[in-house]
């Protein structure tokens, strides 16, 4: 299993080691959000042989130093195990007065993944539109569309311009009918598996903090919408993600 997003960090566990141990050899992809979190990430990759990271400022974490942040990310891109740009994107649920400076700050890290060769770990929440629109412009980067939320006509226009979605707990939930549609009705080969641990914890186990080893859960309920087996599902979106991550140079 590869749980492709996650933030195991000292500000929401105090059992780091019991928790990353649990997935024993599946991989953890552990994304920042600040500076704070990406040295943290860099510090984890060392540490535990299934854990990845990616380092990336997140939309509601600009503040006045984000160049140092983004000067730090892109010291760090070509350090070993570290695999994407992420947690990026654009979040318009809380303000829309920044709307400009967090478009900035976004393609400069989508410029950075060209740059380095990565993907990118998208994050879009209440700004699909603008998401689109800005990736457009970067068809020749992987992408990954963090915990989708859309519709299935943009998910289709997502696929179209080489992303693949993230799909967590909430597909778990009796009230996602929607995503559970979109899941349904797409490829499989467009998906990613993933817990944005701490939250979003899945059935059975929803109201308590999440951890990757969940992600079971969620290819479990992929394997009961789509009519296929577990095993199928595990194998398919692990490939997927060795080949959104680049992983097999690790796992040769």
């Amino acid at each position: 299993m590869v749980d492709t997003h996650c933030h195991i960090f000292h500000e929401y566990y105090d059992n780091i080691d019991e928790v990353i141990n649990k997935m024993e050899s599946n991989i953890i992809i552990v994304n920042g959000t600040n500076i704070n979190d990406n040295k943290e990430v860099l510090e984890l990759v060392k540490k535990y042989k299934n854990v990845y990271g990616a380092l990336g400022l997140h939309p509601t974490e600009i503040g006045s130093s984000y160049e140092e942040t983004l000067l730090f990310i892109e010291k760090h891109l070509n350090d070993e195990k570290i695999v994407g740009i992420g947690e990026i994107g654009l979040d318009y649920h809380y303000t829309l007065e920044n709307k400009d400076i967090q478009k900035e700050v976004f393609i400069k890290q989508l410029n950075l993944a060209r740059k380095y060769n990565k993907s990118v770990i998208i994050h879009s929440r209440d700004a699909i539109n603008d998401t689109l629109e800005i990736l457009k412009e970067y068809k020749d980067i992987k992408k990954d569309i963090h915990s989708f939320s859309g519709s299935l006509e943009s998910a289709i226009e997502f696929i179209k311009i080489n992303c693949r979605l993230g799909i967590g707990g909430v597909l778990t939930f009796k009230n996602a009918k929607r995503l559970q549609n979109i899941v349904k009705n797409l490829d499989i080969h467009s998906l990613l598996l993933e817990t944005d641990s701490p939250y979003l914890t899945p059935e059975p186990y929803r109201g308590s903090k999440n951890e990757p080893y969940n992600i079971i859960y969620v290819a479990k309920k992929i394997s009961e919408i789509k009519g296929i087996s577990l095993e199928d599902v595990l194998s398919i979106t692990t490939s997927n993600a060795i080949s959104q991550f680049d992983l097999d140079k690790y796992l040769c």
